[in-house]
């Protein structure tokens, strides 16, 4: 039966100390730094950049964590590397008056240089020693560790001699950067180095299909975790950047914030408000179809809230596309001479992805933009294939997503292929798509807008045909003809039938409206003289019974009279009264 392990107790672990580089993203590749108190090699062919690396890690000890430095160096004299550094903004000879770093140029001869005896660096430690306690140096970098050994062809010697080196610096308590040259088949010249050092760190240049590219990789890193993948660097007028690309997650927060599109038309298209912010938007489509005329109006409305807008071109020059965007009334100059819309224009074949991409990367965190535009991205795949082109799309996308960013990228698809189709397949990083496309019919090419999807949105299904006006994008209000959607002329041509079939149709209304009225009215004549016939007659009819009533009367008179003029005949008028 096994024993169960024993473990330390937790107190008794300790972390390992580390000294910040100040370099941009490799102290988030090395988890905080190099290994304090330590040594590190930094190892690379002619021209990756080791010098300014080590000379980066000392002048920052010195101005930023109260470190004084030692740079020894074995090939450029003190007046040349200080030439060499200006250009970054370092002041040596400042740095130097200031007892914040020394400069020690140890001029070796190979050909004075003979194997007679015992061969030790004493007298080097010496010198080192002295210029370390003269300034209390806590950083230390030797520049290039195979002067010092150019002519010993013993391997022992050379293994002991790097031995006694790196315990020397290590008593003397001060982290240390030694620079050594690539060999064939190993790290270094003679393979021996990265086997005695605490960290090793590989930088690369290499040329891919005539464009070069920059890349650093932690091979080794004593007593602590680090990033292990190859990450692209930037050397430009603030010195090294790195890109640590395995720090990106999806962790990242979201909000509920939305932005507008700058198109009206196009906002109630995506539930009335626009993009969320800090999402991936996509607007993809052939040529000619408005693809930046529609981003152009998000930068637009970015400017207009007051927000920073970064649009990396690499198509159009910044003056061609202001000049463009004028003929649908958008003015970007104004907003370019204010600071809030930068333009940043360059070929794809410029350098490699990933100096792209770190250049991209550099420019937004000295920019801090709200919006970045990238038009477009399928210029990319000219020079690398698709796989790595989405790799590059990743890692910016990630970091635009992990700053709050919003990012808007534009993708010119051909007639060839599916328009629900990104050749660097990167629809799934996408959170709005926005498909542009041209409609052919009857003759004629016209613009078509839909959604093809928008996460955690209510968006409309629908095509939507759009004009580039003197007044911007104008979205036309949804029309479908018997046949489907109709656009251009033939749109126009069935709403004028459709206008005259209307119009007759009312004409036909108003028509039998006016029988029906026209024999409205003869029957109400008719009635009407019926009514007046009736009247009259029944009028004769009154006056005729009136007539015989008063007829009647008078000849009851007129017998009433008669009797009373025959008195005589009284009785006889009695009895006749009587039978009445």
């Amino acid at each position: 039966m096994k024993k169960p392990m024993k473990t330390l107790p937790a107190q008794t672990l300790s972390l390992l100390t580390k000294s910040p580089t100040g370099i941009r993203g490799l102290d988030d590749i090395t988890g905080g730094g190099l290994p304090a108190g330590r040594t590190t090699l930094v190892c690379g062919g002619a021209g990756c950049g080791k010098t300014l690396l080590a000379m980066e890690f000392l002048v920052h000890g010195a101005l930023e964590y109260g470190e004084p430095g030692v740079f020894m160096t074995f090939e450029e004299t003190s007046a040349d590397l200080a030439k060499n550094v200006a250009s970054l903004g370092f002041d040596l000879p400042g740095l130097i008056a200031g007892k914040k770093l020394a400069v020690d140029h140890v001029a070796i001869e190979r050909s004075e240089i003979e194997e007679t005896g015992e061969y030790d660096l004493g007298g080097l430690f010496i010198r080192l020693g002295y210029a370390i306690d003269s300034i209390g140096a806590k950083r230390v970098a030797l520049d290039t560790v195979e002067a010092l050994f150019s002519a010993l062809p013993n391997q022992a010697i050379l293994r002991a001699e790097l031995r006694r080196l790196f315990r020397f610096l290590k008593d003397k308590n001060v982290t240390a950067v030694i620079t050594g040259e690539r060999g064939e088949g190993t790290l270094t010249r003679y393979g021996i180095e990265e086997y005695v050092s605490d960290c090793v760190i590989m930088l690369d240049h290499r040329v891919s299909e005539q464009m070069s590219t920059r890349r650093l990789r932690v091979a080794k890193y004593r007593g602590s975790m680090h990033g292990t993948n190859e990450y692209p660097f930037l050397i430009d007028e603030q010195g090294i950047f790195v890109l640590p690309v395995t720090s990106l997650g999806l962790d990242h927060e979201v909000v509920m914030e939305r932005i507008p599109t700058g198109i009206p038309r196009l906002d109630d298209m995506l539930g009335g408000q626009g993009y969320f912010s800090g999402s991936s938007i996509l607007i993809s489509g052939t040529a000619g179809c408005g693809k930046t005329s529609v981003a152009a109006h998000l930068a637009d409305a970015t400017c207009r809230r007051g927000e920073r807008c970064l649009s990396f071109l690499f198509e159009e020059s910044p003056n061609q596309l202001m000049r463009n965007m004028r003929s649908i009334g958008l003015d970007l100059q104004p907003w370019v001479k204010q600071g809030l819309l930068r333009l940043q224009a360059a070929r794809p074949s410029l350098y490699g992805l990933e100096m792209h991409l770190a250049v991209m990367l550099k420019t937004i965190d000295e920019f801090q933009p709200s919006v970045v535009v990238v038009d477009p991205i399928s210029s990319f795949s000219a020079a690398s294939s698709p796989f790595q082109v989405k790799s590059m799309l990743i890692r910016l996308v990630d970091f635009l997503k992990v700053k709050g960013i919003t990012a808007l990228l534009v993708n010119l698809t051909t007639g060839a292929s599916a328009p629900e189709y990104t050749e660097m397949e990167i629809s799934s990083l996408i959170d709005t798509w926005l498909l542009l496309r041209d409609i052919e019919l009857n003759g004629e090419r016209n613009r078509g807008m839909y959604v093809l999807k928008s996460r955690g949105m209510a968006h409309s299904n629908q095509i939507r045909e759009f004009k580039l006006t003197q007044h911007g994008v104008e979205l036309l209000d949804v029309y479908v003809g018997p046949a489907g959607v109709l656009t251009g002329s033939t749109r126009l041509a069935q709403e004028a039938r459709e206008r005259a079939e209307r119009l007759a149709a009312q004409q036909d209304v108003e028509e039998q409206q006016a029988v029906l009225e026209r024999k409205r009215h003869a029957l109400e004549s008719q009635i009407a003289a019926l009514r007046a016939e009736f009247a009259a007659t029944e009028v004769e009819v009154k006056r005729l019974i009136r007539q015989g009533e008063q007829r009647r009367e008078r000849l009851e008179q007129d017998m009433a009279e008669m009797r009373r003029c025959r008195q005589a005949d009284a009785a006889v008028a009695n009895n006749q009264e009587k039978s009445r």
